[in-house]
């Protein structure tokens, strides 16, 4: 991690948001990367295409810390990298996903990590988890304007994903509806049982390969994670996936994990030292915002001038005979998706082992 201010690389520019800006104040808040994170791909796992396309990887298994730090990595690049940088990762992951595809395991029919409603359900749990643990382990709930705000820059934030952005919802309960829709959708099979478990076992999948001398910290944080986290599950879907936990360590873990956010957030070297150990390829991407270094252009951008400026399409429009080469290859021919995209990813997202 870099301790001065010199080693630390500046963005291109200040991408889509920027200073003062509700997604910089809620995503640059400790529990983005932990609880917040940990809700999102739990809830995940309740969309039965998201599930079979996870499952069908076993990525998730197989190397569950390389997962956690790429997904981390790519949507704190949304938020806070520069628009090339961003416009590249949305491309890339396009050429990712397009290998995601298969017959669902369960009631017939296919799935496709691009297709726009599964993107649109990621895009949805990840956004809604940020602001729900900022809310309830953070500073408290925004105010009008700043929630506003927050929903209008999800739908930028849409743009780098390929569902549409106006099938975003602008406000609070345009979000609850959103959800009340999906949830007749929502299945608590066998695999997705499997992964929301597996995905709740943070030590394994947030602070795994700790030094001796650290691991005794590091399960007692763990734990209080997992604990906060189930907190802000609904009761009805604990129940769906057999999630257990008790009202009360609900309400206890409430001020202990606040107070402990509260004083990470203090110090940004301490927030980076954390980073550093949850997801380190996601380090140089916040970190000249939590240092303050200022990017070599000082300039907010929309998605529609940084792809004319820096030549990407549309996601829903990017590497579309790649898509249906993919598609030929396992539905046609019966053989798995090519590889291709995975290791170009690697600079991009992050190592994938």
């Amino acid at each position: 991690m870099p301790t001065r201010h010199s080693t630390v690389e500046p963005h291109e520019d200040y991408g889509f948001f920027g200073p003062g800006s509700v997604v910089w104040k809620v995503w640059g808040y400790p529990t983005a990367p932990t609880v917040a994170l940990q809700r999102a791909v739990v809830v995940e796992e309740l969309d039965p295409p998201l599930v079979a396309a996870v499952h069908g990887t076993q990525d998730i298994y197989r190397r569950p810390r390389t997962r956690y730090d790429r997904t981390l990595r790519y949507f704190s690049m949304v938020a806070f990298a520069g628009s090339r940088d961003v416009c590249k990762a949305a491309d890339i992951l396009v050429k990712v996903h397009s290998k995601a595809i298969g017959t669902l395991p369960y009631g017939g029919g296919t799935y496709d990590a691009n297709d726009p409603d599964s993107q649109l359900w990621i895009q949805l749990t990840g956004w809604h988890s940020i602001l729900y643990a900022y809310e309830k382990y953070g500073p408290g709930k925004l105010s009008a304007d700043e929630e506003k705000e927050y929903w209008e820059s999800c739908a930028v934030a849409a743009e780098f994903q390929t569902c549409p952005p106006g099938d975003i919802p602008r406000d609070r309960a345009g979000v609850r509806a959103y959800f009340e829709r999906m949830r007749p959708k929502m299945s608590a099979s066998p695999i997705a049982k499997q992964a929301m478990h597996h995905l709740l076992r943070t030590e394994l999948v947030l602070l795994p390969g700790m030094p001796w001398w650290e691991k005794p910290g590091a399960l007692v944080a763990a734990r209080a994670i997992r604990a906060a986290t189930i907190a802000t599950l609904p009761r009805w879907m604990r129940q769906m996936a057999g999630i257990r936990q008790s009202r009360l360590t609900d309400v206890l873990i409430v001020p202990v994990v606040k107070a402990g956010f509260a004083l990470l957030h203090l110090s940004p070297r301490a927030e980076l030292t954390i980073l550093e150990k949850l997801s380190p390829s996601t380090v140089p991407v916040v970190a000249p915002v939590k240092l303050g270094i200022p990017p070599r252009t000082d300039e907010v951008l929309t998605p529609a001038e940084a792809r004319a400026r820096h030549g990407y399409a549309k996601p829903a429009e990017a590497h579309l005979d790649l898509r249906a080469r993919q598609a030929a290859r396992r539905f046609g021919e019966g053989k798995e998706p090519s590889d291709e995209g995975l290791v170009e990813s690697q600079d991009i997202l992050g190592r994938l082992a």
